[in-house]
């Protein structure tokens, strides 16, 4: 059965409207309709076509959960030694996601395309303008994104030349987590300190302004389950 989804009708967007002009963040507690979270994240549970995703430099590479299962031992270490090494002074990053098309997909059979393809619905879309205070974005980009062990992104602004950016969103689907597991949103000041962190939400969309300084701490061992996302950009027209 294809999931279909629709906004909350608990959401207070005037309310939003103004955090977001005090902070450049907000946060929409429950966006979908009741059950609807749920169902995607019992989705994502189900799927077997994660890879894993890091980087060299401005070079990413993807692993499938199979191609990287078939690296012994100390192919292992060298990659884990690698991507840490590479982590305490430059942008750096490692975690698993599932990609979708731009703007998504209405008509596909793919829960994560049609949920990218729902906000970037026109009346979605009006719906965020509204928040962010200004014209509605052409369309919303993103993947599906799950942090288990060992996986990080740190820091950034997420301003890349040519994506028309206007705001960054994560869209969380794990629940009860605890803010020592790791994997929080993390945003970061002039002076190196952390102005404000946010634990995963289950069914929570954070949503937060282009360019803005922020990364995800490093998901601790002891860490129950991965930590499971939709995550991407509303993007302005070219």
């Amino acid at each position: 059965m294809m999931l279909e989804f629709c906004l909350s009708d608990r959401i207070d967007w005037d309310a939003l409207k103004r955090q977001f002009a005090a902070r450049g963040r907000v946060e929409i507690a429950e966006l979908l309709a009741d059950g609807q979270a749920a169902a995607l994240r019992a989705h994502l549970l189900a799927r077997h076509d994660w890879k894993l995703v890091m980087n060299a430099g401005d070079k990413v590479y993807e692993l499938t959960r199979d191609a990287h299962a078939a690296l012994d031992a100390g192919q292992r270490r060298d990659l884990d030694r690698l991507i840490v090494a590479a982590g305490r002074d430059g942008f750096q990053y490692r975690y698993e996601a599932i990609r979708a098309p731009d703007g998504g997909d209405a008509a596909s059979d793919d829960p994560i395309a049609r949920f990218i393809a729902f906000l970037s619905s026109p009346a979605v879309l009006e719906r965020l303008g509204h928040v962010l205070g200004h014209a509605r974005s052409r369309f919303a980009d993103g993947q599906a994104t799950s942090y288990g062990d060992g996986h990080f992104l740190t820091c950034h602004d997420d301003d890349v030349a040519g994506k028309n950016r206007q705001a960054a969103y994560v869209y969380s689907l794990a629940p009860a987590w605890r803010a020592e597991w790791g994997g929080l949103l993390m945003f970061h000041r002039g002076d190196g300190n952390i102005d404000e962190a946010f634990a995963p939400r289950m069914g929570a969309l954070r949503l937060f302004a282009v360019p803005q300084r922020h990364s995800v701490s490093y998901v601790t061992p002891f860490a129950p389950e991965a930590r499971l996302s939709i995550t991407g950009w509303l993007r302005a027209r070219g």
